[in-house]
């Protein structure tokens, strides 16, 4: 388990909340196998009935922590990676799925929103899918799940051209003007 991801369970919601506001919650990982723990413990605690996830701070997450993207770059990494074992388990869940995003979502925090049923953006929520200018391959299955919620158009100026759009690509996925996301 991290500090930097908290679980509460209440009323039947347990609620993730990605804790590393001095990182812009940049994601580790002990960070990835404390989400995929909690998740799979939603999937057998019958208490629990939907997963909300959120982020502390000015930003919902800035996608992978560098230092551990930089080691699977070296080839550190491997399919039991814990990055790869969370996409699997989220895109496996069972329970309903919510995402309520303030400030940035990059990389895999935009990802992980196509896989969730429910999100919600604040006002300054901005989904950022840097892999062109990165020179990756998108992930989890985005390259095929994000023009199903936004568009062939706004999904192709998301990914081949790099656009940052917190307005007109975010739509798609807007669920409603405001969110109350922790911050």
């Amino acid at each position: 388990m991290t500090e930097h991801v908290t679980t509460e369970i209440a009323d039947g919601v347990m609620t993730l909340t990605l804790r590393r506001p001095e990182k812009k919650n940049a994601l580790t990982g002990a960070m990835y196998d404390a989400l995929s723990d909690a998740l799979k413990r939603a999937e057998t605690d019958t208490s629990v009935r939907v997963v909300v996830f959120q982020g502390d701070g000015d930003s919902f997450t800035a996608g992978n922590d560098l230092a551990d993207f930089a080691s699977q770059a070296r080839g550190e990494g491997t399919v039991d990676s814990p990055a790869h074992r969370f996409i699997e388990t989220i895109s496996k869940a069972s329970k309903p799925l919510v995402a309520a995003v303030q400030g940035n979502a990059v990389g895999v925090g935009t990802t992980m929103l196509l896989h969730c049923d429910l999100v919600y953006l604040a006002d300054n929520a901005r989904l950022i899918t840097p892999f062109v200018n990165l020179a990756l391959v998108p992930e989890a299955a985005s390259s095929w799940l994000l023009p199903l919620r936004i568009g062939h158009a706004r999904a192709y100026a998301m990914f081949a051209a790099g656009r940052t759009d917190g307005g007109c690509c975010c739509n798609g996925l807007r669920h409603r003007q405001r969110c109350g996301a922790a911050g």
